[in-house]
């Protein structure tokens, strides 16, 4: 089993939200050859300490990750973000950027819990293959979907990541 509940998506309305961070722009070819630019992210979010540089966090211990500014679906760029959820943006710090969530229906997928850096791409092959069978709740949208990288996923060995997929 590849999610650590149910294999079927749960379907919430998510309200809006911002979230300030860095950026790339990255496509799921790239990553999955091995010279993509996401583990190099969360190096750097990790060794500049970003999360502590972002003001008015409204929730300081989780980390998201905001899939955003797709070209066309999942074969295309689109932009990669690993940032705090804040509750304005009148001040970005300097080579940070923010991203607005758009309020909308969301499927959510919880991955099993393991090593990060397998749990989550084996939770979005799942992903996809729930959206080619027409089985993730709705067309995907490609407006913007993400991570939430809350108290179970401290162990990089060991973690468990909630994914929100947009959806129509």
């Amino acid at each position: 089993m590849l999610f650590g509940g149910s294999m079927e998506p749960t379907l919430v309305e998510q309200p809006e939200f911002l979230v300030v961070g860095i950026v790339a722009r990255t496509n799921n070819k790239r990553e999955a050859r091995g010279d993509g630019v996401i583990p190099k992210q969360w190096s750097r979010f990790f060794q500049e300490g970003i999360a502590e540089k972002s003001p008015n966090k409204a929730d300081a211990s989780t980390i998201y990750v905001v899939y955003s500014n797709y070209a066309s679906d999942k074969n295309a760029d689109y932009d990669y973000l690993i940032g705090t959820r804040v509750t304005d943006t009148s001040h970005v710090p300097d080579g940070m950027v923010f991203r607005r969530v758009p309020k909308g229906k969301y499927a959510v997928l919880t991955t099993n819990s393991g090593p990060v850096a397998k749990v989550i791409p084996e939770a979005w092959q799942r992903i996809w293959q729930l959206e080619n069978q027409s089985r993730i709740g709705g067309p995907r949208v490609y407006k913007a979907d993400f991570e939430v990288h809350d108290q179970r996923s401290r162990d990089p060995q060991n973690s468990q990541v909630d994914i929100y997929v947009g959806i129509k």
